[in-house]
């Protein structure tokens, strides 16, 4: 049996999202957790709405319709999306792409906007869309009427409608990270010239409606309604969390920013030769200095870096005759860094979802050292202790 080493992550693939086709350049992926909302989605209009609003149709059409209904909501939360990062492409703000997960989707912006104008229009595009989107569903929907096309088309044309709608409406309340809380931090950001500040008060206002989701929805469970009960209480969550983390990641931000890798990095970490065998990695490392992953040197050139995670693919008992050199995974751009790299750059991308937290610093092959997320958050801390203890306590 031959040992499996663990592979870097594949860049068009992480734990859980599947990326689905490009759109005017922007990669579109989905998250698994989207299919269950696509199947609640489903189920709710055959099931319930649509033979309650269009009886006398087979069983089969109301599935259909169903089915269709999710495409619908699948199309329009993407070209919600969209707007938003063309609106952010326009002003030179880089956007990886667009992911679709339970709660929605979500253009993953890289850095923050310039200026309240381009917060302004970046956050309005995308209820504008909907709203658009709305209308010409609208339209459509009447004149099928009209025309009397099949009682489906309608049917499912006219949910779409109001869906858009009602995301147009309520992404436009003023609580952050929602569009219109984005909208209120570049009014807050234009008036007081402070994006923290700004953010700050946005982000608290989110959370404070995401606590009233939470108690609508502790209410409507009390009440027997579950799934709606459930839903709402999981929503207000997600927003809750979401606004306090935009915050705190702000103030990171700023407080790394500036600040070269090679300034917080670890310089003398435990370092394992290639030569050495995985019985000696355990015995005089791993039990030693407990650790879930070591850099491979050899004669100061990183070769790579052992993962504690990858024994369990290898018998115990071929561990004495192989070598570490047979299970490493090889630098790649998802576990090293350059000592020059910005620490706040590197703290985003550790923070991504599935992204490594641990990362070998590398000048030109040369092992230099290691930086993990870890340490980052003892930095951030450290700083606020001592320069800003009032906005310390607001962080945590």
């Amino acid at each position: 049996m031959n040992a499996k080493p663990i592979k870097p992550l594949d860049p068009d693939f992480t734990l859980g999202s599947y990326r689905l086709f490009r759109l005017f350049g922007f990669e579109v992926k989905l998250n698994l957790t989207w299919l269950l909302l696509a199947l609640l989605i489903a189920w709710t209009l055959a099931a319930g709405l649509f033979p309650a609003d269009y009886p006398g149709l087979a069983q089969r059409t109301y599935w259909w319709m169903g089915i269709l209904g999710a495409g619908g909501v699948f199309l329009s939360i993407v070209l919600h999306e969209l707007s938003h990062s063309l609106v952010a492409r326009h002003f030179g703000l880089p956007i990886r792409g667009i992911t679709l997960f339970i709660f929605g989707g979500v253009a993953e912006m890289e850095e923050e906007p310039v200026s309240p104008k381009v917060e302004f229009l970046m956050a309005a595009a995308g209820p504008l869309a909907s709203f658009l989107l709305a209308l010409i569903l609208w339209r459509f929907t009447h004149l099928a009427s009209l025309w009397q096309w099949p009682t489906a088309v309608v049917g499912v044309s006219h949910y779409l409608a109001i869906f858009n709608l009602i995301v147009a409406i309520f992404n436009l309340i003023p609580a952050f990270p929602l569009d219109g809380g984005r909208i209120l931090r570049a009014a807050l950001w234009y008036r007081q010239k402070d994006l923290c500040h700004a953010t700050r008060i946005a982000s608290q206002i989110g959370a404070g409606f995401g606590l009233v989701l939470m108690t609508l929805g502790g209410l409507s469970l009390l009440q027997g309604n579950f799934i709606g009960g459930m839903w709402w209480f999981l929503i207000g969550t997600f927003l809750r969390g979401a606004a306090k983390t935009s915050y705190q990641q702000l103030i990171a931000h700023q407080l790394l920013s500036g600040i070269q890798v090679r300034q917080l990095m670890h310089l003398a970490p435990i370092t394992v030769s290639p030569t050495t065998t995985v019985a000696e990695l355990v015995e005089n490392y791993v039990y030693r200095h407990p650790s879930r992953m070591f850099p491979v040197v050899e004669d100061g050139k990183l070769l790579g870096c052992i993962a504690i995670s990858s024994l369990k693919y290898l018998p115990k008992e071929r561990w004495a005759q192989t070598k570490v050199a047979e299970l490493l995974i090889p630098p790649s751009s998802e576990n090293t860094v350059s000592p020059q790299a910005d620490a706040a750059k590197l703290m985003a991308q550790m923070l991504k979802p599935n992204a490594s937290t641990w990362y070998m610093v590398t000048d030109d092959s040369q092992f230099q050292g290691v930086i993990s997320l870890q340490s980052l958050k003892e930095f951030i801390a450290l700083k606020l202790e001592i320069e800003s203890p009032t906005q310390e306590a607001t962080l945590l």
